[in-house]
């Protein structure tokens, strides 16, 4: 009798899964607060390659250049966030509501420990 065994391999915590990313290499220099991108929230609505393979996003933070004016054309974020899939980018404060001064990169974990919740 043969034993197929699938399943994963256990390789360490995946520090990006579920926590928030924030984006600030241009919300701040234009005005606005930090965008804070709650990836816990969307990894719990959809798989992965929705975002990294159909929407473009790199698998990597901070490899992404992202702009508003490509959210507003329908790229990226703009992709659902257009009014009729989500709420669109006339609603600013519902991403834009890091923290003044709020570096970008990844916070917390598996929790939603994350800066969204301020």
């Amino acid at each position: 009798m043969t034993v197929i065994f699938i399943g994963t391999l256990a390789t360490g915590p995946v520090w990006a899964e579920y926590a928030d990313v924030v984006l600030n290499r241009y919300a701040e220099s234009q005005g606005m607060r930090p965008v804070v991108f709650p990836h816990w929230f969307h990894r719990t609505r959809v798989k992965c390659k929705v975002c990294h393979s159909e929407l473009g996003f790199e698998m990597r933070a901070g490899s992404n250049d992202v702009r508003m004016s490509d959210i507003i054309d329908g790229k990226f974020c703009g992709m659902c966030h257009n009014g009729n899939v989500a709420w669109s980018t006339e609603h600013c404060d519902r991403c834009h509501s890091g923290k003044p001064g709020l570096p970008s990169g990844i916070y917390g974990g598996n929790k939603t420990s994350g800066p969204s919740i301020w």
